[in-house]
């Protein structure tokens, strides 16, 4: 069975930005796009391991801090020639809080 947790407001996470939350002991990247879309992905690159909220965002994607792996927000997948995927989390807000869907 499926569980919403709260995490964050959507106030605390910056636009082009993240926040990086732990749920158990799973670190998620809590991303805003410029157009304000809110994602959630687990926070290592499927590369080197890198912390993917340390990444620069645009579009609907973020580079990550250690080689440049650019990875699709929507999808978790890397683009380009690069081949790798990091967990999705489904989000939704209510009244300004992020809640993510585990189970």
């Amino acid at each position: 069975m499926a569980n919403w947790i709260k995490v964050v407001t959507t106030q605390e996470v910056p636009v082009m930005g993240s926040r990086k939350v732990v749920v158990g002991e799973i670190e998620i990247a809590i991303f805003k796009t410029k157009s304000e879309n809110i994602h959630a992905v687990n926070n290592t690159c499927p590369h080197k391991q890198g912390k993917l909220s340390e990444g620069i965002v645009h579009d609907e994607e973020v580079t990550c801090p250690m080689h440049n792996w650019v990875i699709d927000l929507n999808s978790g997948e890397a683009t380009g020639g690069d081949c790798g995927c990091t967990e999705v989390y489904e989000t939704k807000v209510e009244d300004e809080i992020v809640y993510l869907k585990l189970g």
